[in-house]
């Protein structure tokens, strides 16, 4: 089967082929539920502060041109670095997602190999493959000093790669002294390149903006809250005349935006650019026409709802890793960074837990803020 999922992983921003169609809600009204329990009212007086998140809805870096110049993104982290988030999470698979893609490859369409790296070369030099990884890891966290020395980051750093949690050796990576990023403790030379590589090069918002923040704030990773297991609904959805049809609804019309968001990249304005991704009016126009779109998809096998079946799951997957993630540390401020076609769905479904609050994070962004 030809690869889909690459592609939907642009569909938001530069890449999607979307415009404004009617709401949802108002094209497909859903008859009210009157023995619904009220969780609103549930949740009332609970003991202390939300939980505030802050979901950033990211251009995929990787799509900007090779010779782009990365600097520009600093006055987003800056804007970022205000909120002083406590906990930052990345649309990436975990470790034990991973490894669960892995064991059941067959079932998921080559997703493993699509979002989990390669750790033979980590396993090498720790001895742990990822399932052993994972748990040392957890185990290094729970006993991790408050001040930690140069050869433990070192050493978490070659498990982190282990366990394929790439982002978070990065931001351990990050904290050493440059003198300290070296071989040793575990990190071997081809490790030590790898995490030079990731530092230097690498065109991904988990790495340029996760991992940087995270290290910038001393925190001691991030977490990896993307989830690939809904796949099996697109490998089992029907090959190319599915791709045919999905992506038929993906070229009915042009993306509204595309030219307005050129010209902030035209003048390396990368803030200006993520200000327009997170805007309602964007989110709207975008999400009423993909998946608005593939909800009136006309073939007998209803091919345009399985792709939205697709995505509600594993949207409500991150959603719920991303509770998990902040679950034992209620009243936090946590900022999740995401391609920009799973923000509105992520607020939505985090803003009906109990606790949380989901924030305005154009307030965030808006222009003075620090």
């Amino acid at each position: 089967m030809t690869r889909l999922k690459p592609m939907l992983s642009a569909l938001f921003g530069l890449c999607l082929a979307a415009q404004a169609a009617p709401a949802l809600a108002q094209a497909y009204p859903k008859p009210a539920a009157s023995n619904q329990v009220d969780l609103a009212a549930v949740g009332q007086g609970f003991a202390g502060p939300r939980t505030q998140v802050a979901v950033l809805g990211s251009t995929h870096l990787s799509g900007l041109p090779k010779d782009y110049d990365l600097k520009a993104l600093e006055p987003l982290l800056e804007r970022l670095a205000a909120f002083k988030p406590e906990l930052i999470a990345i649309e990436a698979v975990s470790g034990e997602g991973c490894d669960h893609l892995s064991r059941y490859h067959e079932l998921f369409d080559g997703a493993a190999e699509s979002y989990c790296a390669d750790t033979d070369a980590a396993r090498q030099a720790t001895g742990l493959d990822v399932r052993a990884a994972v748990v040392a890891v957890r185990q290094r966290y729970a006993d991790w000093p408050a001040q930690p020395t140069p050869a433990q980051r070192r050493s978490l750093a070659s498990v982190l790669l282990a366990a394929n949690e790439r982002a978070s050796a990065l931001a351990q990576w990050l904290q050493l002294a440059p003198a300290e990023r070296r071989a040793g403790d575990g990190l071997d030379p081809a490790l030590v390149v790898q995490l030079d590589k990731l530092a230097t090069s690498a065109r991904n918002e988990n790495y340029r903006i996760g991992a940087v923040l995270a290290a910038r704030l001393g925190l001691q990773r991030v977490y990896a809250v993307d989830d690939h297991s809904a796949d099996r609904i697109t490998a089992d959805a029907g090959g190319k005349p599915y791709e045919a049809a999905v992506k038929a609804v993906w070229a009915a019309a042009p993306y509204p935006f595309a030219e307005r968001e050129q010209a902030y990249l035209d003048r390396g304005d990368l803030l200006g650019l993520y200000r327009s991704l997170n805007a309602p009016e964007t989110q709207r126009a975008a999400i009423a026409a993909d998946f608005g779109g593939n909800l009136r998809e006309p073939s007998p096998e209803r091919y345009g709802r399985q792709y939205v079946a697709w995505w509600e799951a594993r949207n409500l997957r991150m959603a719920a890793n991303l509770r998990e993630a902040f679950g034992n540390r209620p009243g936090i401020r946590v900022l999740d960074i995401v391609g920009s076609s799973h923000k509105p769905y992520l607020d939505a479904y985090l803003g009906q837990m109990h606790d949380v609050e989901v924030l305005d994070v154009q307030a965030l962004l808006a222009p003075g803020t620090r």
